[in-house]
């Protein structure tokens, strides 16, 4: 009897460590399908990641190419017309400011402007002189200039430029400029393209 419930417990204990053996084995090869699936879907994620990042890196890459580019473009435009500034005023700026310091020569401008303006308009007309050398200015054209004077030319003075004069109606709807500020700006602009040519080989 003892020798039956010996082998019946045997049995049962083999069947039991046979079965906990295959439930062992049953786990750790489903956690190794597992881990492997795992592993498998990370190394998928990482080589989709590296992928992005490579192709985002090339994008910034060209984006900061094309800005370094065009910001060096910019730059050297601006110092292109820097430099061609500088060589039109340095040509230009000497001769206008002989020109308008001439008083003599500024006294005929004036002179011919406004007679040549009397006769083909109607309306009273305001002369614009600066404050420097006005006393000699307003003695001349009340000498040269009374008859003109008498049809309604005023003459007044402004400390907003040094050199020139302004011309207009006396009502004041519009004024035109023959400063030195003026001229070298006309100049400076018309100048421009030849000087950047000459410089730069520009606009052949």
């Amino acid at each position: 009897m003892d020798s039956k419930i010996q082998q019946l417990t045997e049995v049962i204990y083999n069947e039991g460590v046979q079965k906990a053996r295959e439930e062992a084995e049953a786990i750790l090869k489903e956690a190794r399908e597992k881990a492997a699936r795992i592993e498998e879907e990370a190394q998928k994620a990482a080589a989709t990641i590296m992928a992005d990042t490579r192709k985002k890196s090339q994008e910034f890459s060209r984006h900061v190419e094309s800005e370094v580019k065009m910001t060096l473009n910019q730059a050297i435009s601006a110092m292109k017309q820097q430099i061609a500034s500088l060589v039109t005023m340095k040509a230009i700026q000497p001769p206008v400011k002989e020109l308008f310091s001439d008083h003599e020569y500024l006294k005929t401008l004036i002179s011919t402007i406004v007679k040549g303006w009397l006769e083909k308009e109607s309306f009273d007309l305001n002369v614009i002189l600066p404050d420097t050398g006005k006393e000699q200015m307003e003695k001349y054209f009340k000498q040269s200039l009374a008859a003109e004077l008498n049809k309604g030319v005023e003459f007044s003075i402004s400390q907003d430029f040094r050199t020139g004069f302004k011309i207009g109606p006396a009502d004041g709807s519009y004024l035109i400029s023959f400063t030195d500020d003026d001229f070298m700006n006309f100049l400076k602009a018309y100048l421009r393209p030849k000087t950047n040519q000459l410089l730069f080989g520009e606009g052949k």
